[in-house]
């Protein structure tokens, strides 16, 4: 008996969906819609729904359901799901990177790239296909749990680094069996939150989602990302999944997006159970379908949901078809049909945690730490160290240290265990081996649960006895992530009292900050000699601090979100709309406590000779800009160069100011060089009343330094060609 055509491989990819779409009833074509819990029964699950797509699956699990899959009557292979979030984060001794939010403070898109492919090459050894990542939300409100997940507040800089892991994800192509797919999320707008808390209703206009939360993910459809998935907010009463404009009009139709779109956990039944947009299950799979839903992400009562709602007569299966041929269309283009790409323990020896990937961990580590304060105490000098007291709750935390999406976190029970601790080198233990002739000891002070005194005054008598006293505060896994807002930004514990009490004894302290997002710090952390921001640096992260601590490396990273003074800032990002009355509140100041960009280093960069090359701006034109910077210190350094525009007239309010171009920039001691950047014609625009992406003409200001802060910044003026003011930009006012 000959072979269908569907199975035939030197067949056109359409002509083999079409053979095959022809041969499916309606059960096994809503079965391949589906996406459900490998972790609940999957052989069942496939004998009984004959599912696309499993998620949370890997190894001698997964190879039994790709058995199963495979005896099926018509033989169609899985497409399975995983969050390799920052890593392969759920898989024991993998290799573990510091958090989104840390990779960003590298401003170094090269380096996620790599990232993201030594996590897909990890991955995919485990029979993975595809990784829920990168999220592409920007930073509003702090106290959302999700915060660390993010790149930061910045649009383009989310852009930037989210193409980047796409590339490192997908490598080579969708044949590529050493690549994964990458999933932009949540689209879009999930990140406003009301009161920072998770998944609540947001408060967004289609002007301001044009403006701010959608370009980065125009950004990836353009990088090619080959899924999306959906929040679980909802804008102006409509669920992200039910919203056909965002989904359909926006990502199908006017981004040509030609990939996969997957609900987030439960979606579809959220529309009746949460959301309560839809009696049943019957009318949810239809508001889904219709709305431009590919994928049901852990729905399972859809399977017979869409059934019943074709039967009715409430949805055409040419409708399930359309959807079914683009899920099959991924699945053949990927080569899935020739090859599943099954787990291969072989392999996993040889790539997983290799040499080359640890040493990438550490180098992305060194890159993801933020000086934040130094009065010359840093670099110290540890030969003449004898007695270090390392104190604080996250100073031996390995849990802190990987950050949310890894073993030890809630979306894996603890049946499931932690990494091996072997792996993780904490703060403590990469101060004791960079230190290994002083006297280090160590204290907790208490867990972010209690205050307890007597751990509080060990830790103290600890600092007492020492020369020098390296304090680590911070956040842990129960106050960070999904369903895990904070109603406040204030240290837990005993952590403020802790640093009052060794600020208190006026001996030299080093703060060291381990946590998911900006906390807010006690006023005693300004007599500190030196603040450090690791957020959630991964395994090599006490590695990575202990060697910028002694001047092994030098800091070279940069903050992409605003640190707060106190929580009543939010939100603090630094790219406000203009128009505010005052620039404080009666009491207490607006101003960060550090600003977006901000980061030290050891030693001085001097900006001077900023030129705009191109001072007339036609429509189309980049604009190209020159600026002298030195290293004016003494040693080596990299600088992030960061170039600001402002609009100085709008027809609508806008920012005052917003990032347009950035480089790294590595020189030795007395060195100049001439950094050329190159500001694309797109990135002057704006979104008018009219909900249009336009670059209005009138005149600019180009701003270039170190940071966000404008009193370091560099500036110059050009012009973009033609009538600087129309009415008609106005709606109603021209006649």
């Amino acid at each position: 008996m000959a072979e269908p055509l569907y199975k035939d491989a030197a067949q056109p990819v359409a002509r083999r969906v079409e053979d095959l779409l022809a041969r499916m009833t309606l059960a096994e074509k809503v079965g391949q819609m589906l996406q459900l819990n490998g972790q609940v029964d999957p052989i069942q699950t496939i004998r009984s729904k004959q599912p696309g797509s499993l998620l949370h699956i890997l190894n001698e699990r997964l190879a039994e359901a790709m058995d199963a899959a495979q005896q099926t009557r018509l033989g169609i292979p899985l497409l399975i799901g995983e969050d390799g979030i920052h890593g392969h984060s759920f898989h024991p001794g993998a290799t573990i990177f510091p958090t989104q939010l840390a990779l960003a403070a590298s401003w170094n898109p090269e380096l996620l790239e790599a990232v993201a492919r030594a996590t897909a090459r990890e991955m995919a050894t485990t029979g993975a296909h595809w990784t829920f990542s990168p999220v592409l939300c920007l930073s509003r409100d702090l106290r959302w749990g999700r915060t660390g997940e993010t790149f930061g507040e910045d649009p383009f800089v989310i852009g930037e680094l989210g193409a980047a892991m796409i590339r490192g994800y997908q490598g080579r192509g969708l044949d590529d069996a050493d690549g994964v797919l990458a999933s932009a999320k949540h689209y879009a707008g999930y990140s406003e939150t009301q009161g920072g808390r998770d998944a609540s209703e947001a408060d967004i206009s289609r002007r301001k989602l044009r403006s701010f939360f959608l370009p980065p993910f125009e950004r990836a459809v353009r990088a090619g990302c080959m899924t999306f998935m959906t929040g679980y907010q909802s804008m102006d009463g409509l669920p992200s999944t039910a919203n056909h404009w965002l989904l359909r009009e926006v990502l199908k139709k006017d981004w040509g997006f030609e990939g996969i779109l997957v609900t987030d956990w439960d979606n579809v039944g959220r529309l009746v159970h949460e959301q309560r947009i839809a009696p049943t299950l019957v009318e949810a799979a239809v508001i889904a379908v219709r709305c431009g839903n590919d994928l049901i992400m852990t729905t399972p009562g859809f399977f017979e949901a869409a059934q019943e709602a074709v039967e009715r007569g409430l949805l055409l299966e040419a409708e399930i078809d359309d959807v079914v041929r683009r899920i099959l269309s991924l699945k053949f283009r990927m080569g899935l049909f020739e090859n599943a790409r099954r787990p291969n323990r072989e392999a996993q020896g040889r790539v997983i945690a290799c040499a080359e990937h640890r040493e990438l961990n550490l180098r992305a580590a060194r890159e993801s730490i933020v000086l934040l304060a130094n009065d010359g105490i840093l670099p110290l000098v540890g030969a003449e160290l004898t007695r270090v007291a390392v104190v604080g709750p996250n100073a031996d935390n390995a849990d802190a240290q990987l950050g949310d999406w890894s073993l030890g976190s809630p979306q894996y029970g603890p049946e499931y265990g932690k990494h091996p601790r072997e792996l993780t080198t904490t703060v403590l233990d990469g101060i004791r081996a960079r230190l290994p002739h002083a006297e280090v000891t160590h204290e907790t002070a208490g867990d972010l649960w209690s205050k307890n005194p007597a751990q509080l005054a060990q830790a103290l008598e600890l600092s007492s006895r020492a020369e020098l006293t390296i304090i680590v505060v911070g956040d842990d896994i129960p106050f960070v992530g999904e369903t895990r807002s904070t109603a406040t930004l204030e240290l837990l514990g005993n952590q403020n009292a802790l640093i009052d009490g060794v600020a208190a004894s006026g001996k030299p302290f080093i703060l060291v900050l381990v946590a998911s997002k900006p906390l807010v710090l006690p006023e005693s952390a300004s007599r500190a000699g030196a603040v450090l921001q690791c957020f959630n640096p991964g395994m090599q992260g006490g590695t990575a601090l202990a060697e910028i601590l002694c001047g092994d490396q030098a800091p070279s990273g940069k903050l992409t979100i605003s640190h707060p003074r106190h929580v009543g800032q939010q939100p603090i990002f630094y790219s406000q709309v203009r128009g505010q009355h005052g620039d404080r509140y009666a009491d207490l100041t607006q101003e960060p406590l550090y600003r977006f960009g901000h980061g030290l280093t050891y030693t001085r960069f001097a900006y001077r000779n900023l030129h705009v090359a191109t001072p007339l701006v036609q429509p189309g034109q980049d604009v190209e800009v020159e600026v002298e910077l030195a290293n004016e210190g003494p040693r080596a350094g990299t600088e992030v160069v960061q170039a600001y525009v402002s609009d100085l007239v709008t027809s609508v309010t806008w920012v005052n100011q917003s990032l347009v171009a950035f480089q790294r920039v590595t020189l030795e001691p007395g060195e100049k060089r001439t950094v050329r950047l190159l500001v694309p014609y797109e990135r002057l625009s704006l979104v008018n009343a009219y909900e249009e992406r336009v670059v209005e003409p009138g005149d600019f200001e180009l701003r270039v330094g170190g940071s966000s802060a404008r009193g370091e910044q560099l500036s110059a003026t050009f012009r973009v060609g033609g009538a600087a003011f129309r009415f008609e930009n106005i709606p109603g006012v021209s006649r």
